[in-house]
């Protein structure tokens, strides 16, 4: 596995500037940067994958070194089909360390290759979830300022037309 190639795994629905940042942060670490949005039946999203594959897209269009995947099924799984080294993960808040730490626990007992890297995001970004996105959105607040102009759009277009 290459450890200049690293796997950022989420939901990302939507996609939050928080999210931008720490791709943003990951590219100037590593030579490959896969975002992966991951199919997650049980989860109520308000987009499908490939909306929110063409969301990212759109948002990560100037990094050079950024490829988009949708994935479902096992991380450590995919990571070694995209011959990934490392796992990004975000952490705002310290109850995301505790839910992380147990997951990059866990994919380590998977995978002796991968290792995982959390990535703080700039201050300004901490406090911003996709959770709290879509509950601005659904209340027809602004979440322009929370969001990528990708994201913003779609997210629009998607509560326009309730």
């Amino acid at each position: 596995m290459d450890k200049r190639t690293a796997v950022y795994p989420g939901t990302f629905d939507p996609l939050t500037n928080g999210h931008l940042d720490i791709i943003e942060r990951a590219s100037q670490l590593f030579s490959r940067v896969i975002i992966a949005p991951v199919s997650s039946p049980s989860k109520n999203s308000l987009f499908n994958s490939d909306e929110r594959i063409n969301i990212i897209n759109e948002a990560v269009k100037n990094f050079s070194n950024c490829e988009v995947y949708g994935f479902e099924g096992l991380l450590v799984d995919f990571a070694a089909q995209k011959n990934a080294g490392v796992i990004i993960r975000g952490l705002r808040t310290f109850s995301d360390f505790e839910y992380e730490y147990q997951m990059a626990l866990t994919n380590r007992k998977l995978s002796k290759q991968l290792e995982t890297v959390f990535l703080m995001p700039s201050e300004k970004f901490a406090y911003i979830s996709s959770t709290l996105v879509r509950e601005i959105a659904r209340y027809g607040g602004d979440v322009s300022m929370f969001i990528p102009e990708a994201a913003d759009k779609a997210v629009r277009k998607k509560f326009n037309s309730k």
